[in-house]
């Protein structure tokens, strides 16, 4: 048997919000006139995102005086900062966590005191204690379980995990490894009117995802992975803390990016994963130009992209969680059979590859 990913649990704060109102919202945090307005709402039309979640309550709002969390004013004054996020963070993670985790165990009638290891990914918010601890207390995990943190390494972080799951797995065939994914990425809203911003505003929502990964002749094998750097692309996509929340560089200059460093990669990926023989792709829809993107490089036909395009519909990019919920699509999808190509891409400009065969 091989290390697999034998189920996966979802899990999203509140009711989705239609990407329409949170073009209302922008457009009045900005303070935008009728002209830059309008630009906006086409750009958002044009997102491939019809809803996003979000902890905040305040997206969806027609009046600031309706407010939580931002200023009830029209300029969102004071504008909150760093720590004001990170409370909300400490807040709601754990919980949303433990309903991804618990949904996770319980598709495959594994009880919590099982998991010997724990894994939690996030890029948008740390604490200490940590939110896997809080998430064990939970759970009811065992005091014994060890426990990782895997932070700030962007939309890629969530192949770290699984890639670290497997070494455990390796040297202790026995383990059972809960891998956690929870990002908050719409905590770091922010108000400045630049490109970068208005991009990232449009992108993001908030989600959880927990995959149990253990040695198993049932699920997703882990057969394979390979990781790459296009150092070109390395001021291009960054990620920092701020002082009104973490700060995300995100150029448009990103999937032509990716389209040139995947074609220079294809005879890599054919001789480390037999690319031409593969049907199934799992990429992680960082946005709609990057799916269509790795699409056009590979030659492939835009159905490739199906699982990945519905989740950026339903949901926007989740950062390192996003993917889980596609994996998760196509794990329960009986059309996709054996072997899947999955990718996600992060800072640096970094893009993780993993090679799996669903069994």
């Amino acid at each position: 048997m091989n290390s697999s990913i034998v189920s996966i649990g979802l899990s999203n704060p509140g009711a989705p919000i239609p990407q329409a109102e949170i073009a209302r919202f922008m457009k009045l945090a900005h303070q935008l006139d009728e002209s830059e307005s309008r630009k906006l709402g086409f750009f958002y039309r044009k997102s491939g995102i019809d809803f996003r979640h979000s902890v905040l309550e305040d997206f969806d709002k027609l009046d600031v005086a309706d407010f939580a969390f931002f200023p009830k004013n029209q300029e969102l004054t004071p504008f909150p900062g760093t720590k004001a996020r990170m409370e909300v963070f400490q807040h709601t993670a754990p919980e949303l966590s433990a309903l991804a985790s618990t949904a996770c165990l319980n598709q495959v009638g594994e009880k919590a005191s099982a998991v010997t290891h724990l894994i939690l990914v996030s890029c948008t918010g740390m604490v200490a204690p940590g939110v896997e601890l809080q998430l064990m207390e939970k759970l009811g995990l065992d005091a014994d379980v060890e426990r990782y943190c895997i932070h700030f390494m962007g939309c890629y972080a969530a192949f770290t995990g699984l890639k670290l799951a497997d070494k455990i797995l390796r040297s202790e065939p026995d383990a059972k490894v809960l891998v956690v994914s929870v990002e908050l990425c719409t905590l770091h809203f922010q108000k400045e009117y630049t490109e970068d911003n208005i991009l990232a505003n449009s992108l993001f929502g908030d989600g959880a995802a927990a995959a149990l990964v253990m040695n198993s002749d049932k699920g997703l094998k882990i057969n394979a992975y390979l990781s790459q750097v296009f150092r070109e692309g390395e001021q291009d996509m960054a990620w920092g803390i701020g002082d009104f929340g973490f700060e995300m560089r995100l150029s448009k200059y990103i999937p032509a990016l990716l389209d040139k460093g995947i074609s220079e990669l294809r005879e890599v990926f054919e001789r480390k994963f037999g690319l031409s023989k593969i049907r199934n792709f799992a990429i992680h829809p960082g946005g709609k130009q990057i799916l269509q993107k790795v699409q056009e490089a590979f030659e492939l036909t835009p159905e490739v992209n199906f699982h990945a395009g519905e989740v950026l519909r339903q949901f926007g990019n989740m950062s390192s969680a996003t993917i889980l919920f596609v994996l998760d699509r196509m794990m329960k999808d009986p059309k996709v059979e054996g072997e899947i190509l999955s990718m996600g891409f992060g800072p640096g400009l970094t893009l993780e590859t993993m090679h799996l065969i669903k069994q």
